[in-house]
């Protein structure tokens, strides 16, 4: 009679361990993307300057295919860019015919928002501001649920092109674009 017991305790530690074998540590890119500099992507919003050029300084935003639309140019591709290369890639198409020696400078209007989901008071889309923590965006999404696992969360990040998901603390650090999901805890 104990060995269905046995049979049922062993299927049972079984399912638990295997529940807890689908976390993975954080990948090391995960923390190195915070040290790079700032990739424009998809939802970004920038200010172009021209100097001298009244008619081409003016605010642009990066559209889904990751592009901006210029005047005089046409589509610059924007998505992966920094700053500074765009910057350099604008200053380039307006030198084929168009300004002799243009002064470009771009700087971010707008970020891309972040995304807060799961146990939280009020999941959606919100504004990312720099400086902006785990904490802090699901304190704006409306704080933690009372079912709430309140000890770690998942973020969902765009690195270098590649969706990667890693689990980190509440005080970490976030990035435009990013996916916090908060889980539930098991008691």
């Amino acid at each position: 009679m104990k060995r269905p017991t046995s049979l049922i305790s062993a299927l049972l530690a079984a399912a638990l361990l295997a529940g807890c074998s689908s976390y993975r540590p954080t990948p090391a890119a995960f923390h190195k993307a915070l040290d790079q500099p700032y990739r424009l992507g998809a939802g970004d919003r920038i200010r172009v300057t021209v100097f001298e050029q009244e008619g081409l300084t003016n605010t642009y935003s990066v559209d889904q295919s990751g592009y901006i639309s210029f005047p005089l140019v046409g589509a610059v591709p924007a998505r992966g860019h920094t700053a500074q290369q765009l910057e350099g890639e604008i200053a380039a198409k307006l030198r084929q015919g168009y300004l002799r020696d243009p002064d470009v400078s771009v700087e971010i209007d707008r970020y891309r928002p972040i995304f807060v989901m799961g146990e939280v008071g009020a999941g959606g889309q919100y504004s990312y501001v720099p400086g902006l923590t785990v904490q802090k965006a699901i304190a704006i999404a409306g704080g933690f649920s009372p079912r709430a696992n309140q000890e770690s969360v998942d973020i969902t990040r765009d690195i270098n092109g590649k969706v990667i998901t890693g689990r980190v603390r509440t005080s970490d650090p976030l990035l435009p674009g990013d996916t916090v999901y908060v889980r539930e805890r098991l008691f």
